[in-house]
């Protein structure tokens, strides 16, 4: 009977904390600088739950190790609902097969929220590179094999991954040059360190539009409607060819379930107002959301598929 009430109560207080959440300020970890994919959607995501929940909602940009340390960070903060992170799922799970000390396992040290967006990666390049397509691209990098570089937000990263899925395909070779997240990226190619670049639409294409970085493809399975004359990569010659960047929500592992059922309904509620629908399209971003189990079966099969990529390739990211 003792066993029983302790239970019964012990549901009532976790029910309790479901309905109370949140009673203080939310934090989005962002594991990279500011002024990339995933930076630029929790501040537009943020000040949303602010007007939801009215709490403060604090965006917090811990960087380090392509990810790592913002990642680490959370799965060891307070499983309660308050330490988020809002992060490159892709990165995320490419990571386990990337760098074998992680001081963290991403399939079992955080708990799935919620998938928010797709962004298609952009293959552009400086405005000096002789090539205004993929087969030119391909043509040039062989002509040259290792002197292009290759711009990546960081080593082992999903724009990484997506160059080195490119170079098998294509036979061409690129010298990787790391940088500290996606916005570092795209400034260093448009400052001319680097020659290429595949990164995440969202925070490259405003460089395209500007006239600093050319366009050569999208990585997306179709055109995009934010940039119709663009082809796809798959469509010049890579037949299949479809990376981009998956961002969403994890926290902790061990948020009690009523808490993330809580965050996810919010979380999808805001993300698929017509407001933030339109607003992420206009820059080639489509939000995409769902259960976090869902998320968490995704997680499961993105790591698998990467992990084989990543063998096949013998590259080495230290």
């Amino acid at each position: 009977m003792r066993s029983l009430v302790a239970a019964v109560l012990f549901a009532v207080a976790i029910a309790a904390h479901a309905q109370a959440f949140p009673n203080k300020p939310i934090r989005i970890i962002v594991p990279y600088a500011a002024g990339g994919t995933s930076d630029i959607l929790a501040r537009q995501i943020g000040p949303k739950l602010t007007d939801a929940w009215s709490q403060p909602v604090i965006v917090e940009n811990k960087t380090g190790a392509n990810g790592n340390v913002g990642a680490d960070f959370v799965a060891k903060s307070a499983p309660d609902g308050y330490t988020l992170l809002l992060t490159d799922l892709g990165g995320l799970v490419i990571s386990a097969s990337v760098y074998p000390q992680l001081p963290f396992n991403p399939s079992q040290d955080f708990t799935p929220v919620v998938m928010v967006s797709y962004s298609p990666h952009v293959l552009a390049v400086h405005p000096s590179v002789k090539a205004a397509n993929v087969k030119e691209l391909i043509a040039l990098a062989k002509a040259n094999p290792g002197k292009l570089n290759f711009a990546v937000s960081g080593i082992g990263g999903a724009p990484q991954l997506a160059g080195i899925e490119f170079a098998q395909r294509t036979g061409v070779q690129w010298t990787y040059i790391p940088y500290k997240g996606g916005s570092d990226a795209v400034t260093g190619t448009v400052a001319g360190q680097a020659d290429v670049i595949f990164n995440g639409m969202l925070a490259t294409w405003p460089s395209v539009t500007g006239g600093k970085l050319k366009a050569l493809g999208i990585s997306s399975a179709q055109r995009v409607p934010a940039a119709p004359d663009t082809p796809t990569v798959a469509e010049q010659g890579l037949p299949g060819f479809e990376t981009g960047s998956y961002q969403g929500v994890v926290g902790p592992n061990g948020i009690p379930r009523e808490v993330v059922a809580k965050l996810n309904s919010e979380l999808m509620r805001v993300l698929n107002t017509s407001e933030m629908k339109e607003r992420f399209a206009k820059l080639g971003t489509e939000v995409r959301t769902g259960s976090p189990e869902t998320l968490g079966r995704w997680l499961h099969g993105e790591q698998a598929k990467w992990a084989k990529v990543v063998k096949e390739s013998g590259a080495k990211f230290d």
